[in-house]
């Protein structure tokens, strides 16, 4: 499988470029994807079930999950909570403020993630929220901005820094594809 190393930035960021030469120039970081733990974290799903000994909780059916500028939608969605040690017994938190008590959250069922101008889309997706870091899998990961796409098979972000990683498929000719369309100037 090869694999193609690039900045989050520079992955999204070339989208908004006239030039190629403007588009090398650019370092800014992959602000669709950051976690927000300051703001709200607003779940929705046709179904929840809650297994207290298993510390996880299991969204199903059209979920949707919304902080701030970013929207997450899947057919399913596992959070796994932390134990809490209480009065010497293990329980699992079922308070969430700011996400805390989160360890990682997985998704799959045709995994779409939408913050301002910017969208990934994938079959399944991991958020470890100990090291801030999402992975979005499947058969294509495709990550679009206006016109612009870029499509690989495993999309690894370090939501701290915006700094990605977009791996080929491994098949075929198991390379990243990115498509430009510069902007005309006045726009």
């Amino acid at each position: 499988m090869r694999s193609t190393r690039i900045s989050a930035g520079l992955c999204i960021g070339l989208a908004l470029a006239a030039t190629a030469a403007t588009a090398q120039e650019r370092s800014s970081s992959f602000t669709g994807l950051q976690l927000q733990g300051d703001k709200p974290i607003q779940i929705e799903s046709d179904k929840l079930e809650v297994r207290d000994a298993d510390s996880i909780a299991i969204f199903t059916g059209n979920v949707s999950v919304v902080q701030g500028d970013t929207l997450l939608k899947s057919g399913k969605m596992t959070v796994h909570y932390k134990k809490e040690k209480k009065e010497g017994a293990d329980t699992a938190s079922a308070t969430m403020p700011g996400g805390g008590n989160i360890e990682r959250m997985e998704v799959d069922g045709k995994v779409y993630v939408k913050s301002k101008t910017q969208v990934a889309t994938g079959d399944r997706g991991t958020f470890d929220m100990g090291t801030e870091i999402m992975t979005l899998t499947g058969e294509e990961v495709v990550l679009t901005e206006g016109q612009n796409v870029i499509v690989g098979c495993k999309l690894t972000v370090e939501m701290k820094t915006g700094a990605a990683k977009l791996d080929g498929c491994g098949k075929g000719t198991g390379r990243v594809k990115m498509l430009l369309t510069p902007q005309k100037q006045g726009q």
